[in-house]
């Protein structure tokens, strides 16, 4: 385990390249940040990797879990090292690690209060966390939370083929990766490519590239998305990230098939497609009857969207628009993004098997013999996985709640409390109350529940509590 741990941190060194060439190539001055980081991490990996190099990499499951709860916790850590090292940041240690957690879970919350005067290298640093946080959560969900018996993908196996079809921890897991980052690294070139061509400089084409499809939300600018006041940069970040927050599997698929046909197979993307055009459809016409809500069409949708994927963008302040609208959007992104993406919430898939199990457990009371089977793509779901989702649903409403109260007992207002929580479990960012600019005004008790939240929601409740229990660690 140390090994892997320290492979990761030397791996992770390495990306420090980016934002050190970033430093060089606008010249300023900020070069000195990312050599320290990269010395400290890379001395870090070092440490731990070299004297278990010839360690046997039999990983069990109790092994499996660990790791992964490190994974996020130890870059957690030392991604924060550049923050508290910049000469124009020097946050103290809980602020430059609520920032790295954020980026790294791809929250998009920030308590940074001017990102606009922020040097090129630590912007183009934080929406690198992102980028590679959201390939990290593409890789836990379909390669390995599968494998540990926890994770919404096993209802896809049936229908999957190739690498993503393996469920054992094997060499398979090295073309499962491989096939997944071809497909994230198309979409981010792609999506660069589209910002560039519709009106953004180079540097900002390429961080929002980064962010938008890790589904971050993570900006260069204070006003967001909203900045450039360009109606093609918004439809084009619209597009992506719809398309990241679409299962990474049928991309696979379709790529394999050279068909779009297992889109439209696909019980969760149907369901999701509707969600959203439904959501757009009712506050289409709550502006229109209100009459005096001045919002457009196109900002419901961006608004929208930006919600339900768990993106965070903007590009209008959300906070002054109505309470019932306000609400609903941040109602919405607990049902997050699809399975098997980057990004948050309870996920597509398990609300749509919640609202099949109701439906099954009220036909039961009329017909208490008559055997009523669930499917998700024409594929039967057993009932240890229906157990498996009424616990998942139960501990994800009891942890926010209990971590709202929390907040709320450290002295925010309500608004504040149970805002922030969800903002930060569904892994959103944009809240309301002290946080509805940024999260600088909240107290350090606060900050660290929050932080707790963001892993807690990103390792989907499960992975991170069983690690927690004393039974985990018994042999």
């Amino acid at each position: 385990m140390l090994k892997i741990v320290g492979i990761m941190l030397l791996l992770f060194s390495m990306t420090l390249v980016i934002p050190l060439i970033t430093s060089f190539i606008y010249s300023d001055g900020n070069h000195y940040t990312f050599i320290y980081s990269f010395l400290i991490i890379l001395g870090l990996g070092s440490i731990l990797y070299l004297p278990n190099i010839s360690a046997k990499n039999d990983i069990k499951i109790k092994e499996g879990f660990l790791i992964v709860v490190l994974f996020w916790f130890v870059l957690s850590i030392v991604g924060s090292l550049p923050f508290m090292i910049d000469r124009q940041l020097s946050l103290n240690f809980y602020d430059a690690l609520f920032e790295s957690v954020s980026g790294w879970t791809t929250t998009g919350a920030t308590i940074i209060n001017n990102l606009d005067v922020l040097s090129p290298s630590i912007l183009i640093y934080r929406q690198e966390l992102q980028w590679l946080g959201g390939m990290g959560i593409v890789i836990l969900a379909l390669a390995i939370l599968p494998m540990l018996g926890v994770g919404g993908m096993q209802l896809y196996k049936a229908e999957s083929t190739g690498p993503i079809k393996d469920n054992k921890i094997s060499p398979r897991i090295a073309e499962t990766a491989k096939s997944l980052w071809s497909i994230y690294l198309g979409l981010t070139v792609s999506c660069a490519f589209l910002y560039y061509v519709a009106g953004m400089n180079l540097f900002d084409a390429v961080a929002h590239s980064f962010s938008t499809i890790a589904i971050g939300g993570f900006s260069t600018h204070n006003l967001s998305i909203g900045y450039y006041n360009n109606s093609l940069i918004e439809i084009i970040c619209i597009f992506f990230m719809l398309i990241s927050a679409i299962n990474f599997i049928l991309h696979y698929m379709a790529l394999s098939s050279k068909s779009l046909s297992c889109y439209f197979r696909d019980s969760e993307f149907i369901t999701y497609m509707l969600i959203i055009l439904g959501l757009i459809l009712v506050f289409a016409l709550y502006t229109t009857f209100s009459g005096d809500i001045n919002i457009t069409f196109q900002q419901i949708i961006f608004q929208t969207v930006s919600f339900i994927t768990t993106s965070g963008f903007s590009t209008t302040t959300y906070d002054a628009w109505p309470d019932f609208m306000i609400t609903a959007l941040i109602l919405v992104s607990f049902i997050g993004a699809c399975a098997g993406s980057t990004g948050g919430g309870l996920k597509v898939v398990r609300v749509l098997l919640l609202f099949k199990l109701l439906k099954k457990e009220l036909l039961k009371i009329l017909h208490p013999t008559a055997e009523i089977p669930i499917r998700i793509n024409k594929s039967p779901i057993n009932d240890d996985l229906s157990g498996t989702l009424y616990n998942f649903f139960m501990f994800y409403i009891i942890s926010y709640l209990l971590l709202s109260f929390l907040v709320l007992l450290s002295g925010h207002d309500i608004t504040t409390s149970f805002s922030t929580v969800a903002s930060c479990i569904n892994n959103l960012g944009p809240a309301l109350g002290d946080a509805v600019n940024n999260y600088s005004n909240l107290n350090i008790f606060s900050k660290y529940i929050l932080i707790f939240a963001m892993i807690l929601g990103r390792l989907e409740i499960f992975t991170l509590l069983i690690v927690m229990t004393p039974y985990f660690w018994k042999y």
